[in-house]
């Protein structure tokens, strides 16, 4: 029997829990809810109506409400928190990590942040103070300063020793730090070398300096480009002065990897990655309404083309029938130069030493395939209609249509990244308000000029 895949099994716990909850069966809903993971928990979570999410969140436990939190859309856990008192609060992130609580704080109203920094010890209070002081979405946000350092001039011997009287490591630890005694990064030591290498050895003749450190200032992007490349499981960051402030692990950029796809997804629409998708329905209406209405603006400027050329089309009826074929190739082409530009620009792979070749290189794709399927679309035409005029007509438009929508994929993300605007967010829109003007101005227009 096939393994079951992460979704059917949400699906099962929630069919088993909503069946227990229908049953009354508390106490069974419970143990369920008891043996599940956090990042479990919170997606369940996401995907019950409101007054079956309180019920459930009633039978978390206080120990790991915290952890929950963290994995929640901001919305889910806003509306959470909301009906938390500030002592439960404090409870539930009593013991949190604190990379996970300082992402936590970050939601929170200030009231609370300044009663939950209270609770803390003075150690942790500096740490998350650390933490909250650089950018969340930088190499110092994403950071854990829970870290391992040794000196480049101890044994190995010397380095056993420490651990086993710490106790413990930071979980996902491969690697700990090697560092002067300012505390500046030398190298790392791979746990694997300290298990396998002479014990006699000093740490500076076995510790890797091919791990380079992570600037703290560097950005969210640039820190998964590393790992991605680098093949790494954790790297440590460093400040300006190259002295070690903390390390980031994978998991914290799988974090990052999964919040930009959804938000590259939900942009596209216009929607936010945050939002609950059981809010109330005049509440996610009103949000909507905007996109909406953006696009019925770009609707009634297309139309206003159309009727520009009213006469045209009451005297050849046959334009009528075609229209929506030029718009419809150019929003595709467009669509895949944006797609190719927007990916290039958030991998970092475009600056001003290549955008000149790459944007020959997109017109050029919409020149040869707007000559080929302008054959393609004259022919099937020609064919339909009986008519070479036409044909020739489709056939001109299609070519004008899908050079400028080449141009526009390229431009617009161009342009957005100049403006600090999000080309996944509204590139898609702009892009079809061009095609469907350019589209129809080219085809009524030549349609006016040489069929009347």
């Amino acid at each position: 029997m096939p393994p079951m895949d992460s979704n059917d099994a949400k699906q099962t716990t929630l069919s088993m829990l909503r069946e227990r909850l229908d049953a009354g069966r508390m106490r069974s809903a419970r143990r369920l809810v008891g043996n599940l993971h956090p990042a479990e928990l919170a997606r369940l979570l996401e995907s019950l109506p409101l007054r079956e999410r309180g019920v459930i969140w009633e039978m978390i436990g206080p120990d790991i409400e915290g952890d929950v939190l963290v994995e929640l859309a901001d919305e889910v856990r806003n509306g959470l928190i909301e009906g938390m008192a500030t002592d439960e609060l404090i409870a539930a992130v009593e013991g949190m990590e604190i990379d996970d609580l300082a992402d936590l704080l970050a939601e929170l109203p200030d009231a609370l942040n300044r009663e939950v920094l209270k609770s803390l010890d003075h150690q942790d209070h500096e740490r998350l103070t650390q933490i909250l002081a650089y950018d969340e979405d930088s190499a110092g946000g994403l950071m854990n300063v829970d870290i391992v350092t040794v000196r480049p001039d101890v044994t190995l011997d010397v380095v056993q020793r420490y651990l086993r009287a710490r106790g413990e490591i930071p979980d996902g630890t491969d690697s700990i730090f090697v560092v002067d005694r300012d505390n500046k990064y030398k190298g790392a030591l791979f746990l694997s070398r300290i298990l396998t290498a002479d014990q006699e050895k000093l740490v500076g003749e076995v510790m890797s300096t091919n791990v380079v450190p992570i600037p703290a200032s560097a950005r969210s992007k640039e820190v998964v480009w590393e790992f991605e490349h680098r093949d790494l499981l954790s790297a440590p960051v460093a400040d300006e002065h190259n002295r070690v402030v903390g390390r980031i692990t994978v998991d914290d950029v799988v974090d990052v990897i999964r919040e930009e796809a959804e938000h590259s997804l939900m942009g596209a629409a216009g929607l936010d990655e945050e939002d609950d998708m059981f809010a109330p329905v005049a509440k996610s209406a009103r949000r909507r309404a905007l996109w909406l209405g953006i696009n019925l603006a770009t609707a009634f400027l297309a139309a206003s083309v159309v009727d520009l050329f009213q006469t045209t089309i009451d005297k050849i009826v046959l334009l009528a029938v075609l229209m929506p074929v030029v718009p419809s190739m150019g929003g595709i082409a467009g669509t895949q130069s944006l797609t190719i530009m927007t990916r290039a620009i958030a991998l970092g792979q475009i600056d001003k030493t290549n955008a000149r070749r790459i944007f020959r290189k997109e017109v050029l794709v919409g020149v040869l395939n707007g000559f080929g399927w302008a054959a393609v679309v004259a022919l099937f035409t020609l064919l339909w209609f009986k008519d070479w005029r036409i044909g020739a007509v489709i056939a001109g438009a299609m070519c004008i249509n899908l050079v400028i929508a080449a141009a526009a994929g390229f431009a617009i993300p161009m342009t957005m990244k100049r403006m600090n605007i999000d080309p996944a967010l509204a590139g898609g829109v702009v892009l079809t308000t061009i095609t469907d003007v350019v589209g129809y101005m080219a085809f009524l227009g030549l349609g006016a000029m040489f069929l009347i």
